[in-house]
């Protein structure tokens, strides 16, 4: 097991002006889960790539323990990839596509029987070891792969979104098996995925990228909380966070059609100190509450959609009023998504008000998206 560094590391791919990584800074800890994740293009898959030597380092430098790997062939980095497509010889039993990377390395035929059946038994493969990946599920081909990562005994594991040819319920199950092995194992782990809720729910911490710059590093809950930007903000949660541009009034209030929130001081004081009577707030949609209609500074919308989940409910509405014009072009999204009751929730095309519960906002800069302090 190692720490992993990436030292500015950056990717410019030829004929591209803009780097697809530009100067990643991060130190991925020994035996940490790390995760990866941003929309598509944003750089994850590359950082993974440059650390498992697929891709070149254009400036800065990637560590593995205190080995400067930047320049060294994949071979000699004592590393493991999960791949998305599995990338199983099909010709070759579950036993042999698990062995094959040991049998190259000339690992005696005892010792590579040894770790197979020792991973085989980690990932209940046991019975399927004499069978060849085509007479195997999706999820037991993942396993596999798996598998033949575990059996090389690396310093690092790299995966790169292995989980998204699974269907959704496998997903779910499969995603918590690879989380526990991991730690039974206790191997410094980069996990590559677009989809946060994987991201929320495996990782010890969660690398957020966009447009190849790292935006913040954290645990889950910490981002989830504390959001750097309104990037961030707007991409972990899900649903996603309500996210509008508020004008500032007296009495340290912001208000954005019949919407009225409270801001702190702190965050008044920076947001004049940069010039700006406008201030970008968010709310996700458990902080809203529905209170009555003659309620003043509550946001009154019209419901759209009510998703019943059972255990959860969510309703999506557009904001109605004599402001409503003004408030659409004010919020990111013209929808307005709130958690509500599952067995109290309001009907399509109902009016409803809902509050900003006290103390549950989060403020940024319209000027630079950062977030404000408070």
């Amino acid at each position: 097991m190692a720490t992993v560094t990436y030292d500015k590391a950056t990717r410019v791919y030829p004929g591209q002006d803009v780097p697809a990584v530009d100067s990643l800074d991060l130190e991925i800890q020994d035996g940490e889960f790390l995760v990866l994740v941003g929309p598509s293009g944003c750089g994850k898959s590359t950082s993974l790539r440059m650390l498992a030597g697929l891709e070149e380092v254009d400036a800065g430098a990637i560590r593995i323990g205190d080995r400067d790997v930047t320049h060294m062939p994949p071979k000699d980095r004592d590393i493991a990839m999960v791949f998305q497509n599995y990338a199983l010889y099909p010709h070759m039993t579950v036993a042999a596509n698990m062995g094959f990377a040991l049998k190259i390395a000339g690992t005696p035929k005892t010792e590579i029987q040894r770790r197979v059946m020792e991973a085989a038994k980690l990932l209940d493969l046991v019975e399927y070891l004499d069978r060849k990946p085509k007479a195997l599920s999706g999820g037991q081909r993942q396993r596999v792969a798996m598998g033949r990562a575990i059996v090389r005994e690396p310093q690092v594991f790299l995966m790169d979104e292995p989980l998204s040819n699974l269907d959704a319920k496998l997903r779910v199950s499969t995603r918590t098996q690879i989380a526990s092995l991991q730690r039974r194992l206790g191997i410094t782990t980069v996990y590559v995925t677009h989809d946060q809720i994987e991201a929320m729910t495996m990782g010890d911490r969660v690398c957020v990228l966009k447009d190849g710059l790292l935006q913040q590093v954290d645990t889950p809950l910490n981002l989830y909380d504390t959001p750097a930007n309104v990037f961030v903000a707007g991409f972990i949660g899900s649903p996603a966070m309500n996210i509008a541009t508020f004008d500032l009034v007296e009495g340290g209030r912001a208000k954005l059609g019949e919407a009225d929130v409270s801001v702190p001081p702190e965050v008044l004081s920076t947001v004049k100190a940069e010039g700006s009577d406008t201030v970008t707030i968010g709310f996700r949609p458990e902080s809203l509450v529905p209170v009555s209609s003659e309620d003043t500074g509550g946001i009154p919308v019209t419901v759209d959609v009510v998703e019943e989940l059972g255990s959860d409910a969510f309703v999506y509405a557009h904001p109605t009023g004599p402001k409503a014009a003004e408030q659409t072009d004010r919020m990111r999204s013209d929808t307005v998504i709130a958690r509500v009751e599952p067995r109290m929730t309001p009907a399509k095309g109902e009016k409803v008000v809902f509050k900003v519960r006290e103390g549950e906002s989060h403020f940024f800069s319209v000027k630079t998206g950062e977030r404000l302090s408070h």
